[in-house]
């Protein structure tokens, strides 16, 4: 069965039943870690029971097609319902689940991680079409959803936000759940318990971070600063960000520029137009952005979003190095930027 997007987190905490293998996948990772360990913690609290769980590589699956149904059919040493859990899936698996879902046995619950499925990824359509499968996306948090999550973690501490505070941790967070968790456990620790969280809190334990350092590149790439883009992507790369998570961020911030400009096609303003985002558009980035909107078009926008989608796909699925992808990616466009600069700027 297929859960959609808005259905997967009351599904984690309350799983089907019926639902015998479950997939998680997309790109967010660190929400596919998270909510395939909470899976796999429903049937057994304790995840180093060698006894109730095993952990099976795909290659293994591949080369032996009984392995599957052999270990949901196994029983566990003492007892109790056994977890089965398959990492780093592909879809040159997805015969053996096919098979599996035709000619199921035991009761093991089988969680599979993966990254990100189109969707006609034959290992995402098997689990789609069974009725004791299901497939959960994981898509990185934004917008209003980014602003609950991290709401809901803060208040598992005991903590309330600042509307201000929401605002910049909506900015600067969102590309991985995990490294958002993390930088909201930074918060707890540092605030009392049932303290309420400052925009001053939220830029001392997250301003100086990995995602200051994306942001940098994203205003740098939007604004066509070449010396800006340099330094930036250094940065991020003496931090160890990964290639597919800066250019998300970018994309985000184009995504948002591509909203802003239709607003503005229909007559508004900048202010006007920058004002229904949500997030609203951070105020340290707000000159940066109306400077952007003013020499970037809805077409020229559409053109940025699609580099950067193919050189999402080209770090992906490569051989060449992918900071050098990106780094070429992120130059022609702000190229782009700066052509929009000397044609003249929208008043």
């Amino acid at each position: 069965m297929k859960i959609a997007a808005r259905q997967v987190e009351s599904f984690v905490r309350t799983p089907n039943p019926d639902v015998r293998a479950i997939l998680v996948y997309g790109p967010d990772q660190g929400a596919v870690l998270e909510r395939a360990t909470s899976l796999c913690r429903s049937v057994v609290e304790d995840l180093r029971d060698t006894f109730r769980v095993v952990d099976i590589a795909p290659k293994s699956l591949s080369s032996d097609p009984a392995l599957l149904s052999d270990e949901a059919a196994a029983i566990a040493f003492g007892g109790g319902r056994r977890v089965i859990r398959v990492r780093g899936a592909g879809n040159d698996i997805a015969d053996r689940f096919s098979d599996f879902f035709d000619h199921p046995s035991g009761d093991a619950l089988i969680v599979v991680e993966a990254g990100e499925l189109q969707a006609r990824a034959k290992l995402r359509t098997c689990f789609e079409k069974s009725d004791i499968a299901a497939a959960l996306p994981c898509y990185v948090d934004e917008g209003v959803g980014l602003e609950g999550t991290i709401r809901q973690m803060l208040s598992e501490s005991g903590l309330t936000v600042d509307p201000s505070a929401l605002d910049y941790l909506s900015s600067n967070l969102g590309g991985d759940r995990q490294v958002t968790r993390r930088e909201l456990e930074k918060i707890v620790l540092y605030i009392e318990p049932g303290g309420r969280v400052s925009l001053q809190d939220a830029q001392a334990c997250v301003g100086d971070g990995a995602a200051t350092s994306m942001d940098d590149v994203t205003i740098a790439t939007a604004s066509g600063d070449y010396a800006a883009l340099d330094t930036a992507l250094r940065r991020c790369q003496a931090n160890g960000d990964p290639a597919v998570m800066i250019v998300r961020a970018v994309q985000r911030h184009f995504h948002r520029l591509h909203l802003a400009a239709g607003v503005m096609q229909n007559g508004a303003n900048a202010n006007t137009a920058m004002s229904s985002l949500r997030p609203p558009v951070f105020f340290k980035t707000q000159d940066a952005f109306r400077r952007q909107l003013g020499i970037w078009r809805p077409a020229t926008l559409s053109t940025a979003l699609q580099i950067l989608t193919d050189t999402e796909l080209d770090c992906k699925s490569t051989d060449l190095p992918d900071q050098a992808i990106l780094g070429r990616a992120l130059m022609r466009v702000a190229q782009a930027a700066r052509q929009g600069l000397t044609g003249g700027r929208r008043r």
